[in-house]
């Protein structure tokens, strides 16, 4: 009898295993494809321990700074793990994601976000779902539930943890051959996570860089930031925390000042490129996409280069052009050069033509 049972428990045990996997598989294909999906998905398919550098923080990652570029130029690997309007509370979380599978020498945060209050940022559960519906199932993804959703939040916890309850609509992505590569959530990306942007959206230059004086940051944005030094410090991370050049205003200027000097006091670096514009090279009326928000394919290459030269400057990276194991690498600064110089002369003629980007106006 017991010989019985125990084979109806295994075959029990195993129905669930198997329900389980595909459960999670299905949960990985029909979440909604994008940008930020296949960015994630890419960083999965990275070989373990090959990153230099790990970028961290919202939108004006990815179409600022041009990976491929920077391993064509230098040998350094660098990813961004970056999702439209991240709250600063994820970094910590992806930090740790990031270290199951990279021992990067570098991460660099943007610091962009950490001027908006976080009350405004939550209400907007898109902000939230763009970093947890885009990690894999693991124990750390749970904990990064529970610091991004309030326990009493009107969709509930349980629809963050099982996503699939939000995406189960979602069933014609099966019938899409790219998304059976996320499978396993583990899918190359072409451009190792950069975004090619080829409007433009022109706007005057601000005259607020290198503005002097202090403006506290939002409470809660301070807390998150002090938290994520304090952990850095601890695991002995070296980081680089920066500010990507955009339409700033005197206020957004002065924040900046008072995040350097939070960073300063534990010894990180302060990288706020809005001090720089002319070493740059940076043309507001030119390089960006949407008004001063992002750059532009021709502004992410000005931003690249200036980036490239503080690294190299900076710090003591290993070209490891030439190694086996970055062949993935030299093919996306490949495919990176063939579909740059279109991008530019698109940029330039809409220039040309005066045909600037159209915004949707929010309802």
């Amino acid at each position: 009898m017991w010989q019985g049972k125990a084979k109806a428990v295994i075959q029990a045990a195993a129905f669930i295993g198997i329900f389980i996997v595909l459960l999670i598989a299905v949960s990985y294909m029909v979440r909604t494809n994008g940008d930020v999906k296949d960015r994630f998905s890419g960083f999965y398919a990275e070989k373990d321990d090959t990153l230099d550098i790990v970028m961290v923080g919202s939108s004006p990652v990815f179409p600022y700074y041009v990976a491929p570029k920077l391993w064509g130029e230098t040998g350094i690997a660098m990813y961004p793990l970056s999702s439209n309007m991240q709250r600063p509370v994820a970094m910590k979380y992806l930090v740790q994601e990031a270290e199951k599978s990279q021992s990067p020498a570098l991460y660099i945060f943007e610091m962009r976000m950490f001027t908006i209050e976080d009350a405004g940022l939550s209400e907007n559960m898109a902000y939230t779902r763009g970093v947890t519906d885009n990690m894999r199932y693991s124990p750390l993804r749970c904990k990064t539930i529970q610091a991004m959703v309030p326990a009493d939040n009107e969709e509930g916890r349980i629809s963050f943890y099982l996503d699939i309850m939000k995406y189960h609509t979602n069933w014609k992505m099966l019938a899409l051959a790219s998304e059976w590569k996320n499978i396993a959530y583990h899918n190359p990306h072409p451009l190792k996570g950069y975004t090619f942007k080829d409007e433009v959206g022109p706007q005057p230059m601000p005259d607020c860089g290198n503005a002097e004086g202090v403006k506290e940051i939002p409470a809660e944005q301070e807390a998150y930031l002090r938290d994520l030094l304090d952990f850095l410090k601890e695991g002995q991370r070296d980081a680089l925390f920066i500010v990507s050049p955009y339409g700033e205003s005197l206020k957004e200027q002065q924040m900046f000042n008072y995040m350097e000097e939070i960073t300063a006091s534990y010894g990180y670096p302060f990288l706020n490129m809005n001090d720089y514009y002319e070493e740059i090279g940076i043309i507001f009326e030119e390089d960006f996409a949407d008004y001063g928000s992002h750059t532009n394919a021709v502004g992410a290459e000005k931003c690249t280069d200036f980036l490239k030269e503080y690294l190299l400057t900076h710090y003591d990276f290993k070209d490891k052009r030439g190694d086996k194991a970055y062949a993935s690498w030299d093919e996306s600064y490949a495919l990176w050069q063939e579909e740059i110089g279109p991008a530019r002369e698109t940029i330039q003629d809409r220039i040309a033509k005066e045909e600037y980007a159209v915004i949707a106006e929010k309802e």
